[in-house]
C-alpha cells in the first residue's frame, strides 16, 4: 500500500510537476488530504480576511502511474474514504451564486459523527465525496480550484466510495492528485464551500491503453456521467449536451437528429457546481443504453 501523506500537494495540476510517489495499475494508494481551506479555519471566530487564499485547494500529490501515456485512459476507483469529526463551511461577498448580495464574511464549525452532520439542530445524513481530482493537463498550468478537460475541481457528489473516476491522460505518468474532500455537498455547492473536511481517500489505479474519453467520465452503478464545464452554465450544458448526443449517435448507430432527439428522452442534464471560475455540469446515462467503449476514442 502506498499512502501520501497530506503535507505533499500541489495548487495546481501541471506537467512540470516531478513526482517522488510512484504507483502502477492494480496498486492501491491512500492519499491524505488537508481539508479546501489549507486546514486554516481554527475556530468560528478566525477572521476569514487573515486566510492566506494562495494555500486554498491543496492536492495531494501528484502520483506517477508507470505505464501511463498520452492517449490513454487512467482509471481511479474509489474504494474508501474517511473523514474527520469536524468540517468547515464558509461565506465570503464577491463568492458564491449570490454574489452580489450584501453579507459578511463567516466560518461555521460542525460535528460529524455516526454518520450524520449537525448544522444546528439539523441532522443531515452525511455522503463523503471528493471535490478535487485530476492529472497533469497537456498545455499550461491550471489551478487546483479549477476543472478542465484534465478533471480538477469538479465538485460532482457522485464521485464517492464505490464510483471509477476514468480521466483522459495527456501526459508522461499523468501525475494523479486527489483532495478537496465534502462530508457532505449538495448540487450546485451554492454557497461556494461545502462541508470542507480533512481525511483520507483509498484508490484502486488502472489504465486502458491508447484510448480516452474528450471529458472525465464517472461510473456509477447505474450509469455514466460525463462531467464539462465552461465560463458560464450555458456553455457547460452545451459541451454535455453536444458529447452525450455524439455518444448516443455511437452507441445505436444513428444519425445527429435521431440521435439529438434520443438525448431528450434518456439523458439527464444536472448541475454539479455554479460558483468556480468554471462552471460544472454533467450528463448521465444510463448504463442500459450505452457502454465504456462507447465513451472513449482513439
Amino acid at each position: 500500500m502506498i499512502v501520501i501523506p497530506r503535507d505533499y500537494v500541489i495548487y495546481s495540476f501541471s506537467k512540470k510537476h516531478v513526482s517522488k510517489y510512484r504507483a502502477r495499475p492494480g496498486d492501491r494508494i491512500v492519499f491524505k488530504t488537508l481539508d479546501a481551506l489549507g486546514g486554516q479555519i481554527v475556530d468560528e471566530s478566525t477572521p476569514l480576511e487573515s486566510i492566506d487564499w494562495s494555500r486554498v485547494n491543496p492536492a495531494t500529490g501528484p502520483l506517477y502511474v508507470e505505464g501511463a501515456e498520452p492517449g490513454d485512459t487512467l482509471v481511479v476507483e474509489i474504494e474508501s474514504i474517511e473523514i474527520s469529526d469536524r468540517g468547515v463551511i464558509v461565506v465570503v461577498p464577491g463568492f458564491g451564486a449570490l454574489q452580489d448580495k450584501s453579507f459578511r464574511s463567516r466560518a461555521k464549525i460542525v460535528k460529524i459523527r455516526s454518520g450524520k452532520l449537525f448544522f444546528n439542530g439539523i441532522e443531515i445524513d452525511v455522503k463523503p465525496m471528493v471535490g478535487v481530482i485530476g492529472v497533469a493537463p497537456e498545455g499550461d498550468d491550471i489551478p487546483t480550484g479549477s476543472s478542465g478537460h484534465h478533471g480538477g475541481n469538479m465538485d460532482v457528489k457522485l464521485i464517492s466510495t464505490g464510483t471509477k473516476v476514468y480521466l483522459p491522460v495527456f501526459v508522461e505518468g499523468a501525475l494523479l492528485a486527489i483532495g478537496d474532500l465534502h462530508a457532505v455537498q449538495a448540487d450546485g455547492e451554492l454557497c461556494v464551500a461545502a462541508a470542507e473536511v480533512s481525511g483520507e481517500v483509498q484508490v484502486k489505479l488502472d489504465l486502458i491503453k491508447g484510448r480516452r474519453p474528450r471529458y472525465p467520465v464517472i461510473e456509477t452503478m447505474d450509469g455514466y456521467a460525463i462531467i464539462t464545464f465552461g465560463v458560464d452554465i450555458d456553455e457547460a450544458v452545451y459541451r454535455a449536451s453536444e458529447e452525450a448526443v455524439s455518444i448516443l449517435s455511437r452507441a445505436f448507430n444513428i444519425d445527429f437528429e435521431e440521435a439529438y432527439m434520443l438525448s431528450s428522452l434518456i439523458v439527464d442534464i444536472r448541475i454539479n457546481q455554479v460558483v468556480d471560475p468554471v462552471k460544472g455540469v454533467r450528463a448521465e446515462i444510463p448504463k442500459r443504453f450505452i457502454k465504456l467503449d462507447h465513451l472513449l476514442y482513439p
